[in-house]
């Protein structure tokens, strides 16, 4: 699964990195290195005007945990963070956003949690989280969904979930899951409404350490109180 991750990119630097501009939904919300499920965070969208026949990519404002137009309470967003690519088309809480409301999600990178095998005789060993990012300072973009959802005082709220694919064999070895990443080549036909998700689906990459580079972290990352670079900050390799 993604429960954490970092983001930095500045409104300029996510203007250039994403060749898109700061919609009306956009709120500066600053660096973060540890969003955490319900904090609101960049998000990019295609956007098409009534009279114009191509998308626009624009920068938004969204919530962590997708949140269904049709839900009754919006604390169903905390349980719907990431959807299981393998499953996306077909659950009720994501088909009609993965038909029309693709989005990529702008990271620096993710938080994975190991958990060691414990050696004879010993207590299980507690979890080492990992950083996953680009090399060279890559920005990343995770494959996400998005939704609008009306509050009971006739606010509109907009929610986002990231997709999840298989990490197995090698490249499971931090964590079974991993977040989908969309290629550059790819970006244009995700975000395209007017093109069918399961066929550019099959071509994302999962985000393994295969792909990516990774490093062990400190445990404060664990409390999402913390925040500060000094979060990805690599500890010794042992």
């Amino acid at each position: 699964m993604c429960g954490r991750y970092a983001t930095s990119r500045t409104p300029s630097t996510l203007e250039r990195d994403f060749e898109a501009s700061l919609g009306d939904l956009y709120t500066d919300t600053g660096e973060d290195y540890n969003v955490a499920p319900t904090k609101s965070e960049p998000l990019v969208v295609a956007r098409r005007d009534d009279d114009a026949a191509a998308t626009r990519r624009e920068v938004v404002t969204a919530r962590w945990g997708l949140i269904p137009s049709w839900a009754k309470d919006p604390s169903i967003g905390n349980r719907l963070i990431n959807a299981r690519s393998e499953t996306v088309g077909e659950k009720p809480s994501f088909r009609k956003a993965f038909a029309r409301r693709r989005a990529l999600v702008p990271a620096d990178g993710f938080y994975e949690w190991y958990q060691p095998q414990p050696r004879d005789g010993e207590a299980k060993p507690r979890k080492q989280p990992f950083y996953l990012t680009g090399r060279e300072g890559q920005a990343l973009a995770l494959a996400g969904l998005y939704e609008f959802w009306k509050d009971p005082e006739g606010q509109w709220v907009l929610s986002y979930t990231i997709l999840t694919t298989s990490a197995e064999g090698d490249d499971g070895r931090i964590h079974d899951r991993a977040p989908l990443l969309v290629p550059a080549d790819l970006q244009e036909a995700w975000l395209d409404p007017g093109q069918e998700g399961a066929g550019v689906l099959g071509e994302l990459l999962p985000a393994t350490p295969g792909v990516l580079d990774l490093w062990p972290v400190s445990t404060a990352v664990n409390n999402v109180r913390n925040n500060g670079r000094e979060l990805i900050e690599p500890l010794p390799m042992e």
